[in-house]
């Protein structure tokens, strides 16, 4: 059997600031127009007083690193590594229009046999405040060209 292309401990990070913009495309890519995204009065009257980004927005920032970890290993035309999905998602904070997030992503099993990855991913923002994680399954099947 051929080396598995990660290991236990391998990470990848990639950080930006959610811009309005941002949201907006999201919003029109998506069709969530949904108040607390894109109406400023109506937050204002809310408890958090400003809008906040989409949650799918934050999952996209993780199908992002999860890519990175994937463009690493794909060296090898004989397999593809491909996102099997991400599960225990969880939105535990908010993340408002201007914040900066980092998103951080670990592999924390491997299983050669089955080709496969399971890693565990952290949002936070600006101030170090964990706003969301996930796990999520990566892994590499035969890439078999006919």
């Amino acid at each position: 059997m051929k080396a598995f292309p990660i290991k236990v401990g391998d990470t990848a990070s990639f950080s930006k600031t959610v811009s309005e913009s941002d949201v907006y495309l999201f919003a029109g890519i998506t069709g969530d127009f949904t108040a607390n995204h894109v109406n400023q009065a109506y937050m204002e009257r809310s408890r958090f007083g400003k809008r906040q980004a989409h949650g799918a927005l934050l999952v996209g920032f993780m199908s992002t690193v999860a890519g990175m970890i994937a463009t690493r290993t794909a060296h090898d035309a004989d397999e593809l590594p491909l996102s099997l999905g991400y599960d225990r998602i969880r939105f535990i904070a908010p993340v408002f229009l201007g914040d900066t997030v980092t998103v951080d992503y670990r592999i924390v099993a491997t299983d050669p046999q089955k080709r496969r990855a399971t890693a565990e991913i952290e949002v936070r923002n600006q101030d170090g405040t964990l706003v969301s994680v996930a796990t999520h399954i990566l892994a590499w099947v035969a890439n078999d060209r006919r």
